[in-house]
């Protein structure tokens, strides 16, 4: 560890037990219940982003959970890359602003490690009906920090995979492989382009962010056999194999891929495969519950398989979008009482039961892959859906080993800022304004500066 990495731990540390301190004095103690505190009818307010299983919750919050508790909750509902500015703000301050917040399994490790956090163990062992022990495995670990406590729920997991529509394959002549690799996706792609009027090949991200873009690029480059680091932290984006994928990504994006593509991200890739404006997209495996539903135009339209792959033997990313609850919040009991309604088996009954099985925020519980309501709906993708979460492997996501965990992302806190000023590069390649070299050159270079301060 590099001096000036050892000081910025201290520093880090330092702002811990400022926290820490904060929240002494203001009369919070930690999670569990010692001390902490319960409004008794007030009301939360909570920062999610704008997906839209969490618009639904919003719906139905106040018919439900307000009705039932007496919490009033006050939502704000932000675009991905504003919502996580926002929070990163917010809880970095310990402002408590916000009691609760939809967090994922990258921001939780760091998170936690800063002291922004309610540890949620005791919670979730006192709150039976929660059932703790139906979270799939892979996000429990995931929302597990290293000092071995639980720091968020899962509202919903997933992984990724292939969309594609089996109606305009039929009519093409096209056959889609069990497991396709890129190769194959790309030779889809160009003849399914104009299958329909207005309709592309493919659909994939294009958008900055790391978030965004850089999600399904990462995913491509792991199976292509690029890294953005080796495990003694030599950056790796101008390697012929990153440079490959990204060429590859960049060249089926601008072909055969959707008009605006360097604006287009997971919501408008959503509506473009809704709209019947694309054969085939790639992205989390939390759309399929959209396309699925009722009303929607392509209902039984779409075909699942798995992430395409090359080098590996799968290759989808591993998500969740949870719940996790401000250190600095004076309203811990009734934060909880919220993140238990909303992650729990009761709420997916009643989004089966009012909004359509379909739409069920699943991925987290097993419950959820045997309730028979949610399977007759959810056929087509639920067991894609289930294996591509249990397939999913953040510590070994490629071909080589590597110095932090994370498939879709690079699991430390300089990756927010790295991986958007990448997505910025690629999001230009793919808008044509510059080559891809002349992307991973700058990339790279912002890579070693990162780097440098872990060897």
């Amino acid at each position: 560890m590099t001096t000036k990495r050892r000081n910025r731990g201290l520093h880090l540390r330092a702002g811990a037990a400022a926290v820490a301190l904060a929240a002494l004095t203001a009369g919070c103690s930690g999670a569990g219940g010692s001390g902490s505190t319960s409004s008794g009818g007030g009301a939360l307010n909570v920062l999610m982003v704008n997906n839209p299983q969490m618009v639904e919750l919003q719906k139905l919050t106040s018919a439900h959970f307000t009705k039932e508790t007496g919490i009033k909750v006050n939502f704000t509902v932000l675009p991905e890359n504003d919502v996580r500015d926002k929070i990163s703000q917010d809880f970095s301050n310990q402002a408590g602003q916000y009691d609760v917040a939809t967090i994922s399994n990258y921001e939780v490790p760091f998170y936690a490690k800063n002291g922004w956090l309610h540890a949620l163990d005791d919670y979730a062992s006192k709150d039976s009906s929660f059932d703790q022990g139906d979270i799939l495995p892979p996000l429990r670990e995931s929302l597990t920090a290293a000092d071995g406590k639980l720091y968020a729920e899962p509202f919903y997991g997933e992984s990724s995979f292939l969309m594609y529509r089996k109606d305009i394959f039929e009519a093409k002549g096209l056959k889609m492989p069990d497991k396709p690799t890129w190769t194959q996706v790309a030779d889809l792609a160009a003849k399914a382009d104009g299958a329909q009027k207005g309709m592309k090949g493919i659909c994939l991200r294009g958008l900055p962010g790391w978030g965004e873009v850089i999600a399904p690029l990462t995913t491509v480059v792991n199976t292509m056999g690029g890294t953005w680091f080796t495990k003694d932290w030599e950056p790796r984006l101008d390697a012929p194999e990153f440079k490959k994928a990204t060429q590859f990504y960049v060249d089926l994006v601008r072909q055969h891929g959707q008009s605006g593509a360097a604006q287009s991200g997971y919501a408008e890739c959503l509506n473009n495969m809704t709209q019947g404006k694309t054969a085939m997209w790639y992205d989390a495996t939390a759309g399929a519950g959209s396309l699925e539903a009722s009303g929607s135009p392509v209902k039984g339209k779409i075909g699942y398989v798995p992430a395409p792959v090359e080098k590996t033997a799968s290759s989808g990313w591993l998500y969740t979008w949870a719940w996790g609850m401000q250190k600095a919040s004076t309203k811990s009991d009734d934060a909880w009482k919220f993140i238990s309604w909303a992650s729990s088996k009761k709420y997916e009954e009643l989004v089966g039961e009012q909004v359509g099985w379909a739409n069920v925020p699943a991925g987290k519980r097993a419950s959820t892959y045997r309730n028979t309501d949610y399977l007759a709906e959810s056929a087509a993708f639920a067991e894609v859906t289930e294996k591509a979460i249990a397939a999913a492997d953040p510590v070994n996501p490629g071909t080589q080993p590597r110095p932090a965990p994370g498939i879709q992302f690079v699991g430390i806190p300089e990756f927010t800022d790295l991986g958007t000023k990448v997505s910025q590069e690629i999001s230009a390649a793919i808008a044509g304004r510059q080559t891809v070299d002349e992307a991973l050159k700058k990339s790279q270079a912002l890579a070693e500066k990162i780097a440098e301060e872990y060897r």
